[in-house]
């Protein structure tokens, strides 16, 4: 099939002409099946063709679908989520207001901390990604990815992540702070908790808004429902997508009734979104959380996790690292990634590379995958690094 009238991403994409998916697999035209190790990038968190939020977004279909731009109309399936959401997050995060992608989450999320505290710095992290529109690319640390398309937003400045020394650049001027829990693009780089407590800290000490940036790492992809949760800080703005929607294209940002308000007056509509909150998202996430929370899901990612490392020990493996099911496996280079990538695909597993860390490659499976299915998948990878 031609692709001609479609827009490219890169010069030499992917190209599986994908016909079906169910579980953890992936079907094409002729009939090839992979196993998808990479969720379409941590975003089918419950696996391919899920029977219950196909229910789910069929009952909706069936009810209505855009009747209004966010915000107008009240609409049960926009609060059932809402309030399923915030009942499981901490007091502080009690508001939900749902958009279309993690972009516009974080694009939101900056608007949200310089209305409320009426300052202008944001400051990011070098390695961060948040997104590839204007605002959420001003506060991602790729500048590979960003200059050539400047000018971007202006008073953002970037420290080192995990760097404890330079959180006093965060000061009196800062509106807020943006951060992933575990930096994902640049290849899975988990903070410590000291660094995470005294970034709060200092938040706290010079009056700066804390945005976590959980696009990637929320809904159980690091065994607990959000990364943040494995440090026991808790963010004024936490920003969520990818898996928030079950499949369907979904984002979101969650803060205190308090600060949410303050996008109501001066001015009016001060975040404004038409498909934002799309019944049919709405239904499609609400069944997916009502799934991670009420099965045993979250109690087996770790071991999950565990076995997937202990069945990639190899030569080339320099270094693994991971929280949940979430991996970067160190390679010496992008070229041996890039071979390993194609020999998977080849054999019929899913692996994928991160932006800003070439030396890498991605592991992100669907939380459902048994622990046969895991062997199954490490032995075509280790055999395809054997004949490298």
């Amino acid at each position: 099939m031609s692709n001609d009238h479609l827009a490219y991403t890169t010069p030499f994409p992917m190209g599986i002409e994908i016909a079906s998916a169910n579980g953890i697999y992936l079907f094409d035209k002729q009939g090839k099946k992979y196993t998808d190790l990479i969720s379409g990038i941590a975003v089918s968190n419950l696996g391919h063709n899920n029977l219950e939020i196909n229910k789910a977004i069929k009952n909706q279909v069936d009810e209505h679908l855009h009747v209004m731009v966010y915000g107008e109309y009240k609409q049960s399936v926009q609060n059932e989520l809402a309030n399923k959401l915030c009942s499981l997050l901490p007091n502080e995060l009690d508001v939900f207001y749902p958009v279309n992608s993690g972009t516009e989450a974080n694009e939101a999320a900056l608007k949200l901390v310089k209305r409320v505290t009426g300052r202008k710095e944001i400051i990011s992290f070098n390695g961060a990604y948040h997104g590839s529109t204007h605002g959420s690319l001003s506060v991602t640390g790729n500048e590979q990815k960003k200059s050539a398309f400047y000018p971007l937003l202006p008073e953002i400045r970037f420290i080192d992540f995990n760097n404890l020394n330079q959180l006093n650049t965060i000061s009196t001027k800062t509106a807020g702070v943006i951060i992933e829990p575990i930096q994902g693009d640049a290849g899975v780089r988990i903070p410590s908790l000291e660094f995470i407590n005294a970034l709060r800290a200092r938040c706290n000490e010079v009056g700066a808004m804390l945005i976590f940036d959980e696009i990637q790492t929320g809904f159980g992809r690091t065994g607990k429902l959000f990364a943040f949760e494995h440090y026991n800080v808790i963010p004024d703005v936490l920003t969520i997508g990818k898996a928030l929607g079950g499949g369907m294209p979904m984002g979101g940002f969650v803060s205190s009734k308090e600060n949410m308000n303050e996008l109501t007056h001066n001015p009016k509509l001060g975040h404004i979104t038409t498909f934002g909150g799309h019944p049919v998202c709405c239904a499609a996430a609400l069944a997916s959380l009502n799934i991670l929370t009420s099965k045993s899901i979250l109690d087996q990612i770790e071991s999950k996790g565990q076995l997937f490392e202990s069945l990639l020990n190899h030569r080339l493996v320099k270094e693994i690292r991971r929280k949940g099911l979430f991996f970067a496996i160190e390679m010496e280079n992008d070229d041996v990634v890039q071979k390993v990538v194609d020999g998977c695909k080849e054999r019929g597993v899913l692996a994928f590379w991160f932006l800003s860390n070439p030396q890498s490659f991605r592991i992100a499976p669907p939380l459902i995958i048994t622990d046969k299915e895991i062997e199954e998948s490490c032995k075509v990878i280790i055999k395809v690094m054997d004949s490298i």
